[in-house]
């Protein structure tokens, strides 16, 4: 395994949050411009925070499928080596 693998899901994540960063600071943007609605009484920052989060989900869905699908990849192989290593002591477990 290289050195890179296990930096998948923290690249992922950093990623994951700087695709928020930038959508809450449009949304507050557009806010801020009266594009958009500021929200109900003083609301205003949880109104953006949703908002933020609705936008960009489905961008970090579409936008960072290579980086999850190297995370998928990197938990498969740590899931088959602890199953291979499960084995391996059932089966000196047994042999005793």
């Amino acid at each position: 395994m290289s050195a890179a693998k296990p930096n998948a899901a923290i690249r992922y994540t950093l990623l994951r949050l700087a695709v928020f960063v930038g959508s809450f600071l449009v949304v507050a943007g557009l806010v801020q411009f009266g594009i958009l609605p500021k929200g109900l009484g003083d609301s205003n920052f949880v109104w953006v925070v949703l908002l933020a989060l609705v936008v960009s989900a489905p961008l970090s869905f579409v936008l960072l499928r290579r980086q999850r699908e190297a995370m998928s990849e990197q938990i498969v192989d740590q899931v088959d080596r602890a199953k291979a290593r499960l084995e391996a002591n059932r089966t000196q477990e047994d042999g005793a």
